[in-house]
C-alpha cells in the first residue's frame, strides 16, 4: 500500500469522525444550556391548556431556541470575547480556545445546577478530592446540570398546571351537578381556558418566570 492511499484512508476517517461530531453539536449544546427548560415548561403549557396541536412543535422548538439565545447571551459573549476573538487572530491555539470557552459555560451550569445532584454524580463517577468547582470535570457537571433543569422545568410545570387543573374539575362539577355526564368536560373547559390564559397575557407572564429562573439560581 503506497503512502498517498494510506494518507487518503486516513483523510476519510477523519472526515467520517468529523461528520459525526457535527450531528452531535445540536445535542450537546442543547443539554448544556436552557434550552431543555425552556421547552419542557413550553410544552407543559400547551399540555394545560388542552391543545395538542397549537402551539405546533415547530413554534415551541423555535421559541425555546431564541428565548435560550436571550438567556445565554452573556455567557456567549464571554465565549466570544475570551476564547473566539483571540483564537480568530491567531493569539490563542486551538487546545487554548476550547478550554476558555468551556469556563463560561461550567459557571452557567454550576449555578443551575443543585448541590444535591451534583454531589451524585461525583459519587457515582468515583470522583476524589472534590473541593472546589474547577475539581469537578465537566462530565460529571454536564449530566448533574440536565437532572437539575429537568426538576426545576417540572416544579414550573406544576404550578402551570394548577389553575387550569382548577377550572377542568370545576367544569366536570358543574356538568355533573346538571346531568350532563355525556357531554365531555373539555368542550367547555378549554374554552375557559384559553380565555383565562389571555386575559392574564399568560405568555408574558411565562416567559418573564422563564428567564427570571436562571437569574434566580
Amino acid at each position: 500500500m503506497t503512502g498517498t492511499e494510506v494518507e487518503g484512508g486516513q483523510n476519510a476517517v477523519q472526515i467520517l469522525i468529523l461528520m459525526a461530531g457535527v450531528t452531535l453539536v445540536p445535542a450537546l449544546l442543547f443539554t448544556v444550556t436552557g434550552f431543555t427548560r425552556i421547552l419542557i415548561v413550553l410544552g407543559f403549557i400547551r399540555s394545560g391548556l388542552g391543545t395538542p396541536a397549537a402551539p405546533p412543535n415547530q413554534v415551541l422548538v423555535g421559541i425555546a431556541f431564541f428565548l435560550t439565545l436571550f438567556v445565554m447571551s452573556p455567557t456567549l459573549k464571554e465565549i466570544k470575547t475570551e476564547a473566539y476573538d483571540p483564537l480568530q487572530k491567531g493569539a490563542i491555539t486551538q487546545e487554548v480556545a476550547i478550554k476558555r470557552a468551556e469556563a463560561p459555560l461550567r459557571e452557567f451550569m454550576f449555578n443551575q445546577t443543585r448541590e444535591k445532584d451534583l454531589a451524585l454524580f461525583v459519587k457515582l463517577g468515583k470522583v476524589e478530592n472534590v473541593d472546589e468547582r474547577r475539581d469537578v470535570p465537566t462530565h460529571v457537571l454536564i449530566p448533574a446540570f440536565i437532572i437539575s433543569e429537568l426538576k426545576t422545568a417540572f416544579q414550573i410545570g406544576f404550578l402551570i398546571f394548577l389553575p387550569f387543573l382548577i377550572i377542568d374539575l370545576v367544569v366536570s362539577s358543574t356538568l355533573m351537578a346538571m346531568g350532563m355526564m355525556m357531554l365531555p368536560p373539555v368542550f367547555i373547559s378549554l374554552p375557559f381556558k384559553i380565555l383565562l390564559f389571555v386575559l392574564v397575557d399568560g405568555w408574558n407572564l411565562i416567559t418573564a418566570s422563564l428567564v427570571q429562573s436562571f437569574h434566580m439560581s
